[in-house]
């Protein structure tokens, strides 16, 4: 089992993390456990903190220390590449998530499950408004496979960490990948504490931004959304423009409606708009093909447990 912790700037409380909170859960695991700190370059004494910490001496604790900071997605994805143990387990160091579900996770992963998630059964975090935005934005954009209140607080067995590992996008969201991947998820409800200690690094900008990075990587639907408006404003236009010309210019005006050039031309600017509109999001379809296959994904995922007679 490893236990993958991405930092950055945590000196306040990692030390209560570690000793306090996820020394004594990992103590009473049956399993044999590694822990992989990954440093997200941090500019304090959180590396020095944690070298000095009981959990340190006690168990197999090692610190991948990033050059500058990369971000937390990359550092989880370097957490994930070094790890050795037969399953992964992702959890933040700010003492949100509670340790004590630890447990369960392993049981759920036992009894067959290849990815266990922490969802949040109540949002108390400074970022609710941010983190509906973010779901709603995911949702509209055709990607179903996001949930709601999902953490990066995870297990993950070996299997998945190996797919995980194949995957070659630079702007990724390391809980959207893994979903991506399709293996079986259960999901355990939690409550999240506040912060051990100091502000949260993600500000509702970088919030924001993740979501759009996030929904740009997972969906086309931005590239394209613009052509649906066109397909409208072509449609509509089209329909009022031959009602001018019937009812007006052909019929002698019946309904006394009285319209002038402008509007006729108001129209016709409209429909050209609609075309305008559809030839872009024709040239976004070419792009969103390159989108995808610049990433490098597999094809395709085997489960080999549910396969048969399939070489490893």
């Amino acid at each position: 089992m490893t236990i993958v912790v991405p930092v950055f700037n945590e000196e306040g409380g990692i030390r209560r993390f570690l000793d306090e909170q996820l020394f004594p859960v990992l103590l009473k695991l049956p399993c044999r456990t590694e822990i992989v700190v990954v440093d997200d370059g941090s500019n304090d004494k959180t590396i020095e903190k944690i070298k000095n910490c009981k959990i340190t001496k006690e168990m197999n604790l090692r610190i991948l220390a990033f050059s500058r900071n990369f971000g937390k997605e990359i550092a989880l994805t370097a957490g994930i590449r070094e790890a050795g143990g037969d399953a992964v387990i992702m959890i933040d160091a700010d003492g949100q998530h509670p340790v004590e579900i630890i447990p369960e996770m392993i049981l759920r992963w036992q009894e067959g499950a290849k990815i266990v998630t922490a969802i949040r059964g109540r949002n108390t975090t400074k970022h609710k408004i941010a983190s509906k935005m973010y779901y709603g934005m995911m949702r509209m954009t055709g990607n179903k496979n996001i949930v709601p209140g999902e953490l990066d607080f995870r297990l993950i067995d070996r299997v998945v960490a190996e797919e995980f590992n194949k995957l070659t996008e630079r702007n990724r969201l390391t809980r959207g990948l893994i979903d991506w991947l399709g293996f079986k998820q259960e999901f355990i409800k939690v409550k999240t504490k506040g912060r051990i200690d100091g502000r949260p690094t993600y500000s509702f900008k970088r919030l924001l931004a993740l979501a759009g990075d996030s929904m740009a990587s997972a969906s086309r639907t931005p590239l394209v959304i613009f052509g649906y408006i066109g397909v409208f404003i072509t449609i509509v236009s089209l329909f009022l423009g031959l009602f001018i010309l019937i009812q007006q210019y052909i019929m002698g005006d019946p309904l006394h409606l009285d319209w002038s050039g402008a509007v006729a031309m108001s129209v016709f600017i409209s429909f050209l708009v609609g075309l305008v509109l559809i030839s872009q999001a024709i040239t976004a379809l070419y792009i969103s093909q390159i989108h995808v296959e610049s990433k490098g994904r597999p094809l395709y995922v085997i489960d080999r447990k549910k396969s048969f007679k399939v070489s490893k």
